[in-house]
């Protein structure tokens, strides 16, 4: 594996969690302006419940917007230039599998013609791999995977 390649993979984490934020905080900020637009009619009941709807709506994205935070905050206790001999947050793992980024669980990041999964290190497969070392054979839905190479 290309030793450039952890650095790329936490900038695509880091701009997948920033694509998270920025959406919540954009939904959020619709909610509000829509809640604030509603105005009182003859059918007082229609503008509480469209109030009502906007709150739910706001408060939804703001448990959104917490998580994503949170992602944030574990991608920025990850140094990528840090070599891993084991599997553990930080480490960029070849296996019979695949390749994973044990960071975050943001999904298939293809860079420089492989796809590799981020996942989060309680993610199954992050999971039965934790600890072990390249050359390392573990067995994961039934199939052995072998543990090819780690960063």
């Amino acid at each position: 594996m290309e030793t450039l390649i952890k650095p790329q993979l936490h900038a695509a984490c880091l701009a997948y969690v920033q694509e998270r934020i920025d959406a919540c905080q954009a939904a959020i900020q619709a909610a509000q302006e829509s809640a604030n637009s509603e105005t009182k009619s003859s059918a007082g009941d229609k503008y509480e419940t469209g109030r009502a709807m906007a709150q739910n709506e706001r408060d939804r994205n703001t448990v959104q917007l917490h998580q994503a935070q949170q992602l944030q905050g574990e991608l920025t206790r990850i140094n990528p230039e840090l070599p891993c001999d084991t599997v553990r947050p930080g480490a960029l793992v070849r296996t019979s599998l695949g390749h994973f980024y044990i960071s975050i669980s943001a999904g298939k990041l293809p860079i420089g013609g492989l796809d590799y999964f981020a996942v989060s290190p309680a993610a199954p497969v992050a999971a039965v791999l934790a600890g072990k070392r390249a050359g390392e054979q573990v067995v994961f839905n039934g199939k052995p995977v072998k543990i090819q190479e780690i960063q």
